[in-house]
C-alpha cells in the first residue's frame, strides 16, 4: 500500500449507540484508523456535510436492518488521499477527493475514512473541500431530479414551467441552479428569511410557503406547471394536483406515504407522481463539480462547524430549516 509519510495509528470520531436521542447521543470516542481493502482509498476528512437522510437513520429510517452499532454517521466528505489499496488504479496518495459512502459504512464524521474506489473523485483545485462535500447527496439527487423530467443542461433543452418546492434546502438550492442551466421558468417556494437568496441563485419566482398564494403554489401569471420538482416530506399530492398543467407530472425525491400511494395509483394517469431514488453514479458527480469549477452551481452553505461542535451542526440539521449545507470542517 501506498501512504504518505506517516499515518496515525487512531482518530477522533464521532459515533452513536443506538437510536434517537438526537445531538446528545452523539459520542467523541478515540479509535484506530481504518485499515483498508484492496480496492480502497484512506481520506483524511477536511470537510463533512450532514444530511437530513443521516439523522432520519438515527431515528430508525432503517430499522433493524441499519445501522451497525456503534455507528459513525455522515456519508458526504471531502478530503485528501493518505493511503491507497494495492488494488486502486486511478487514484494516489495526495490527492485531493470527493467521496459518497454507503449508508450502511457512512464513517464521514471522523479525521479519516475508508472509501471504495468506485464512490470516490478529484475534485478540481479551485473547487473547496466544503463546497465538494455538499454535492454527493443533495446534488446528485437534485440533478437525478431534472434528468427524470428530460433537463439539458447544455442550453438546447426547450423550458418548461416548474415548481421546485423547499427551494432555500441541500437539494432544493441544487435543483433551482440545474433547472435554470437547462432552460426552464423556474418558480421556487421557501421561507419568507431566504426569499432573496433564492431568487439571487436563479428562481424566476419565488413564493413564501406561509402566505395563502405560497400555499396554494400559484405564480403570479397564474401559469399551470408543467412539473413539480418536491424536495420535502411535507408536500402532498392532493395539493399539487391542482396546480398541474393537463400533462404535468411531479417528481418527488423525498416521498411520505402518501405520495408513494399516489405514485402507484397515478401510474396510467395523465398526471402523475413519481419517486426519485438516487441512482446517479461517479460521472454524474463529476459532472457536478465541473459546474462548480465554472462557476455555473455554487454550494448553498449554511454554517460551518469545527469537527469539536460537531453536535452543533447535528442540530442545525435535525431542525429542518438549514439555508443549504451543513457543513463539519476537520
Amino acid at each position: 500500500m501506498d501512504t504518505a509519510g506517516i499515518k496515525p495509528s487512531t482518530m477522533r470520531a464521532v459515533q452513536y449507540s443506538g437510536y434517537g436521542g438526537g445531538a446528545a447521543a452523539l459520542k467523541y470516542v478515540e479509535i484506530p484508523v481504518p485499515s483498508l481493502k484492496k480496492d480502497e482509498v484512506l481520506i483524511k476528512v477536511e470537510a463533512a456535510s450532514i444530511n437530513p437522510a443521516d439523522c432520519r437513520i438515527q431515528k430508525g429510517l432503517l430499522r433493524p436492518f441499519l445501522p451497525k452499532f456503534p455507528f459513525i454517521p455522515v456519508t458526504d466528505v471531502a478530503g485528501e488521499i493518505a493511503e491507497v489499496g494495492t488494488e486502486v488504479r486511478e487514484l494516489k496518495v495526495g490527492d485531493k477527493v470527493v467521496s459518497k459512502l454507503t449508508f450502511w459504512k457512512a464513517g464521514g464524521l471522523a479525521e479519516y475514512v475508508a472509501a471504495s474506489e468506485s464512490v470516490t473523485v478529484i475534485r478540481p483545485a479551485c473547487v473547496s473541500a466544503a463546497d465538494a462535500a455538499g454535492l454527493p447527496m443533495a446534488g446528485l439527487t437534485a440533478l437525478q431530479a431534472l434528468k427524470a423530467i428530460g433537463t439539458k443542461f447544455d442550453g438546447t433543452g426547450s423550458a418548461s414551467n416548474i415548481l421546485i418546492t423547499a427551494a432555500s434546502g441541500g437539494i432544493g438550492s441544487y435543483a433551482v441552479q440545474l433547472a435554470k442551466l437547462g432552460n426552464h421558468n423556474v418558480t421556487a417556494t421557501c421561507g419568507a428569511r431566504n426569499l432573496e437568496l433564492v431568487e439571487s441563485i436563479g428562481a424566476d419566482e419565488v413564493l413564501d410557503y406561509k402566505t395563502p398564494e405560497g400555499a396554494a403554489l400559484k405564480n403570479t401569471s397564474g401559469k399551470k406547471y408543467d412539473y413539480i420538482v418536491n424536495t420535502t416530506n411535507g408536500g402532498k399530492w392532493s395539493a399539487f394536483k391542482p396546480s398541474l398543467s393537463s400533462h404535468g407530472r411531479v417528481v418527488d425525491v423525498s416521498p411520505n406515504f402518501g405520495n408513494f400511494v399516489a405514485s402507484i395509483l397515478t401510474l396510467f394517469s395523465k398526471n402523475k407522481l413519481s419517486t426519485v431514488n438516487l441512482s446517479l453514479g461517479m460521472e454524474d458527480l463529476r459532472f457536478l463539480l465541473e459546474l462548480v469549477k465554472e462557476g455555473k452551481v455554487k454550494t448553498l452553505v449554511d454554517s460551518r462547524h469545527p469537527f469539536e461542535k460537531a453536535a452543533d451542526a447535528w442540530e442545525k440539521s435535525l431542525s429542518g430549516h438549514a439555508t443549504g449545507k451543513v457543513i463539519v470542517e476537520m
